[in-house]
């Protein structure tokens, strides 16, 4: 696609919300000190009770917000609704557990004017204000050691796939793919490979980083990584090559761990098998408690170097037991029903 490029863009940023007035105050405070003055904020209510309405009627006369309330269709749909009602020449999608840096947009307007990308995908970091246990959850989900690592890094430009909590896109680029397909399970890395696919250029846009505050914690964490597992299924689905051996990591991670457990709780209370069996599988199991563990030291010893703070180092190791499991689990359940069983999701693709 041409590659326009414009000294000052005007940027429509999108976000649904579910029950989150708080959250939205914060992202409007942030948005309030941005050093880049052409934009404006959709607030979309994806089916709240709780809605924000009163907290963006008080900010109306210091910034250029508008709000709507939408059915609760999910968060895809939500997002298309909001595109329609936008009137940016670039659309940027946003998560509403999010803090922005005052530069967020200009960092972002200066890299598409060096750099044009039709699409783009930001990074995410732990903010200094977050919880240590928010902290964990954000190491171990960016960790190269738990595939995290691919994320946000320079050298997958151009095979980068943007997620919704932090991507965006131009007007041409929206009216050609009509936004989002699904309203969940992997919404947004299906925009990213048609907008691949229909040959426009996409890329990761370190400078316009986001604090994700993601969960707070980690039962919130699991259900999150659980809905990951499966979406990941839902997008082979459809994408049969966007499927890699990293995605299988999680999966095995899980099958290891809980061989590993039952085999150490029927060797301890065993007294079926022979001494040399015993020794033999003692051996065995020793070798891959010693990698489990080795494994789990090495993210934290990351964390401590990165945070140099032991609490956030020792709470790497429930966070990443919460993330590879519930990831997992996601992940075989929905194999066995969609791949193994050809059971199908049915979406109804209308705003």
């Amino acid at each position: 696609m041409q590659e326009t490029r414009i000294k000052d863009r005007f940027y429509s940023l999108i976000i649904p919300v579910f029950n989150r007035p708080d959250e939205i105050e914060t992202v409007i405070k942030c948005l309030l000190k941005q050093t880049y003055p052409f934009f404006e904020l959709i607030i979309v209510e994806s089916g709240s009770t709780n809605t924000a309405e009163n907290i963006v009627n008080q900010y109306k006369n210091k910034l250029d917000i508008h709000w709507f309330m939408y059915k609760n269709n999910g968060q895809g749909f939500t997002r298309n609704y909001g595109m329609t009602k936008a009137k940016g020449e670039y659309f940027i999608i946003l998560d509403s557990d999010i803090l922005l840096d005052d530069s967020y947009l200009e960092n972002l307007n200066q890299s598409l004017n060096t750099n044009y990308l039709d699409a783009f995908g930001g990074p995410d970091k732990a903010h200094s204000s977050f919880t240590n246990t928010q902290k964990a959850i954000d190491h171990v989900m960016t960790s190269v050691f738990t595939t995290g690592g691919i994320r946000g890094n320079k050298s997958h430009v151009g095979k980068f796939y943007p997620r919704s909590f932090n991507m965006g896109f131009s007007k041409e680029v929206y009216e050609t793919t009509k936004g989002f397909r699904w309203p969940f399970f992997g919404e947004d890395i299906e925009l990213s490979k048609r907008i691949m696919t229909l040959g426009f250029k996409i890329g990761l846009v370190p400078e316009a980083y986001i604090y994700h505050k993601r969960k707070t914690s980690l039962s919130k964490h699991w259900k999150q990584m659980n809905f990951f597992g499966k979406a990941r299924i839902n997008i082979f689905k459809a994408f049969p090559d966007t499927l890699k051996l990293t995605h299988f990591f999680p999966a095995v991670f899980t099958v290891f761990v809980f061989f590993l457990l039952f085999s150490t709780i029927f060797l301890i209370f065993t007294s079926i098998v022979s001494y040399s069996t015993l020794v033999f599988c003692s051996v065995i199991l020793i070798a891959m408690w010693f990698f489990l563990l080795l494994y789990l030291l090495l993210i934290s010893i990351s964390a401590l170097i990165k945070h140099k703070n032991i609490f956030i180092a020792l709470l790497t190791i429930p966070a990443t037991f919460t993330q590879m499991v519930g990831y997992g689990f996601g992940f075989i359940q929905d194999f066995v029903k969609r791949v193994i069983l050809k059971k199908e999701y049915r979406f109804n693709n209308k705003i």
